[in-house]
């Protein structure tokens, strides 16, 4: 059935918001941030720590032996299985891994078995490099999540790549799960601001039923947060993201950026949503036990 152009969902007042973590990404080192979650134990912690305050699901990055950005997948299967079996998260894998990861690697992350995984809509300069993602990369992982039983979380760098994202489900199919939820990544170099006007815009292209996290990458942290919840969307905060807490002040750890997003959620009188809750919206496969 054809995806027609529409003005995106608004989520009543009152209802919940997904709050992602996403804890260490691939561009900061060990060495330059402490406190960046680089090891299994330290992952497993994080996960338990962000719960307890109100996250549902966790983006992962990881790290091999000398903390650099790897995508091995004995490495991810065996992160994926501490966190599902240490936290009730919905655990979301990154299928973009870092701007020099090949595409057969990147396709090999859903061996892991996660909940997620993020599928990136389009190609970004992100500040002097290149994230790539051809547009028959786009297909093959989208089929491969639906066919892997994977919710996708389609990462939005640019107005353009919600076309793209029409295109994607028109000619595609929808996602495993019948339901189509996008990040909005926003204030990469590159990619679209971190401003109130580019959300707004950006959740007017959203397909029909769907539903949006943001991201608001270094200083827009909080303008991205505020403008999501006042249009009904939710949130995505973590060290993969922003360093900074406030003006000269580093960020203790991803703890102290999911606290305050759910308390940001709840002056919104829009409550971090139970996991429960989540993964019946998302449509999330119950892989626990398995």
């Amino acid at each position: 059935m054809p995806v027609a152009a529409a003005t995106g969902p608004v989520i009543p007042a009152g209802a919940a918001t997904i709050i992602t973590v996403a804890p260490t990404g691939a561009e900061s080192a060990k060495s330059d941030v402490p406190a960046l979650p680089v090891t299994l134990d330290e992952l497993v912690r994080t996960g338990i720590d962000c719960a307890q305050l109100g996250a549902s699901i966790i983006h992962v990055h990881i790290r091999d032996g000398e903390a650099r950005p790897t995508l091995d997948v004995g490495r991810l299967t065996d992160t994926v299985a501490a966190l599902r079996e240490r936290t009730d998260l919905i655990v979301q894998v990154s299928s973009g891994g870092s701007v020099s990861d090949s595409e057969a690697d990147r396709l090999r992350v859903l061996e892991s078995n996660p909940d997620g995984a993020s599928c990136s809509m389009g190609t970004v300069n992100f500040g002097r490099d290149v994230f790539t993602n051809r547009w028959d990369f786009i297909v093959e992982l989208h089929t491969q999540l639906r066919d892997r039983q994977i919710v996708p979380e389609y990462e939005i760098f640019d107005l353009g790549q919600l076309t793209s994202l029409a295109r994607l489900l028109d000619k595609h199919g929808l996602p495993y799960g019948g339901h189509v939820h996008c990040d909005l990544v926003m204030g990469v170099p590159g990619g679209m601001p971190g401003t109130t006007h580019a959300l707004v815009a950006a959740q007017q292209s959203l397909p029909p039923g769907a539903t949006f996290s943001a991201t608001g990458v270094g200083r827009s942290t909080l303008p991205v947060a505020l403008a999501a919840l006042s249009a009904g969307g939710h949130l995505r905060v973590g060290m993969e993201d922003t360093l900074s807490y406030a003006a000269g002040e580093p960020v203790r750890d991803n703890a102290q950026l999911v606290a305050r997003a759910a308390g940001l959620a709840r002056i919104a009188q829009r409550p971090p949503m139970p996991v429960a809750d989540a993964r019946a919206l998302l449509g999330v496969l119950d892989r626990r036990g398995r």
